[in-house]
């Protein structure tokens, strides 16, 4: 049977921005969401797909929004990206999305990947040659020579480096940033500081704001945002002169950067849940070790900074002994936990604030008319246990542009029906 539209009635409706809504209807045709109220007026068809959700939670699918796909326990690699044949980095990127869909994360922004796996990742999921979310693919990082993450042997003499392009001086990062526009980059990745776990301190910083501008100025003329690793005030500062557009890490900020943040428009992407697990995995409980001491720092300002409107979305480092991909949806609690903010904030964060990284607000991040069909089914309230988000067992369905990825839904109770008298819904 061909299926016209799904229709998902009896839900607990958690749209992205409210309060759940029970006994709510939801109508799917083909990628999108054409459809959200009680169910009045709305007649079935014959080809229609229903699903009752017996009180169930529908919710928007997740963004994870620093993403690098490659990572498999990169916290013990010497240097990233040369760990592995490029080949092999891509089968790993395939498997690592995978899992990060079926955690119930429908989009993922890019954060650096070596040999340009991520512009093919992405074409690979939109052409359904691989399962996982819809990816904004990332550049590699754009760095200075024996900057922070330039782990270039000197001797490296291959014409592509792995996952680091060395750039000095306004002309060469204005040239980088359009070579990797050019190679399927929807987001360039650039490194500001040190610190937030790479070598040298969260001061040091070798890149010039001249060549920071060049670098933005010549992404934006191609359309392209730009993300920073930064982790000192000084650093966030230099960032907001020069008009980047996404803050990874933003350690140590304080209210004049929120107030600098909230004027320039920028997404911050806080990272701090790997600390926090390995922090704790160390035995660290208190929290008062390097990375401990950044967890409870950047804890302390959050409910500042969405007091003041900046967005905030999920996204850290996955693919370490610490964090795995596939548990994207632990820093849900997490968050909840260490900043004391509610359930329905932090969904916020994952769905709402997705769309925003994600660069298509008007289309992703909620359940309503018109946006793209992310949708989770998740087996309770994930706005009253964070704690549910946080297993995949707990994620009955999973769809993506209206297609199902994960579909449990013929396991609920009372019996998922296929058809119903017609003007007959629920």
């Amino acid at each position: 049977m061909v299926v016209s539209r799904v229709v998902f009635t009896n839900a607990n409706l958690l749209d992205g921005e409210n309060a759940a809504a029970p006994h709510s209807t939801v109508v799917v045709e083909g990628d999108r969401i054409t459809y959200t109220g009680d169910g009045t007026g709305i007649e079935t068809r014959p080809d229609d797909r229903l699903v009752d959700c017996a009180g169930r939670t529908l919710m928007p699918g997740m963004t994870t929004g620093h993403y690098h796909p490659t990572y498999s326990l990169v916290d013990t690699t010497p240097i990233p990206g040369f760990e592995d044949a490029p080949a092999y980095l891509a089968y790993k990127a395939a498997f690592n999305s995978g899992k990060t869909l079926r955690a119930g994360f429908t989009s993922a922004v890019g954060a650096s990947s070596p040999y340009a796996v991520d512009p093919s990742l992405a074409k690979a999921i939109r052409d359904g040659l691989v399962e996982g979310p819809r990816v904004v693919p990332c550049s590699a990082e754009i760095v200075t020579t024996a900057d922070a993450t330039d782990h270039v042997p000197w001797h490296w003499r291959a014409p592509v480096t792995p996952g680091v392009v060395m750039a000095d001086g306004p002309d060469e990062w204005r040239k980088a940033v359009r070579r990797e526009i050019k190679q399927g980059a929807q987001i360039i990745k650039t490194y500001v500081t040190g610190g937030h776990g790479v070598r040298f301190g969260s001061e040091f910083s070798s890149v010039t704001l001249e060549e920071l501008r060049a670098a933005v100025d010549a992404a934006h003329a191609l359309g392209v945002r730009v993300r920073s690793h930064v982790a000192s005030k000084v650093g966030i500062m230099k960032c907001l002169d020069a008009g980047v557009d996404v803050i990874d890490h933003g350690d140590w900020l304080d209210m004049e950067c929120i107030e600098r943040m909230a004027e320039a428009g920028c997404v911050l992407v806080p990272s701090i849940y790997m600390f926090f697990a390995g922090s704790t995995m160390r035995g660290d409980t208190e929290l008062e070790g390097q990375y401990g001491k950044v967890v409870r720092s950047t804890a302390a300002i959050l409910p500042s900074v969405v007091e003041a409107g900046i967005p905030i979305a999920l996204g850290d480092d996955y693919g370490a002994t610490t964090a795995k991909h596939g548990q994207q949806g632990r820093e849900l609690p997490f968050y909840q936990q260490i900043t004391g903010l509610s359930a329905l904030e932090i969904i916020k964060w994952a769905t709402v604030h997705g769309g925003a990284i994600v660069g298509r607000p008007d289309e992703v991040g909620r359940i309503a008319p018109g946006y793209l069909a992310d949708i989770l089914l998740v087996d309770g309230d994930p706005s009253q246990d964070l704690g549910l988000i946080a297993e995949p067992d707990n994620l009955l369905i999973v769809m993506r542009d209206g297609q199902f990825f994960v579909d449990r839904s013929r396991e609920l109770a009372p019996p998922v029906r296929e058809r119903v008298p017609a003007g007959a819904v629920g």
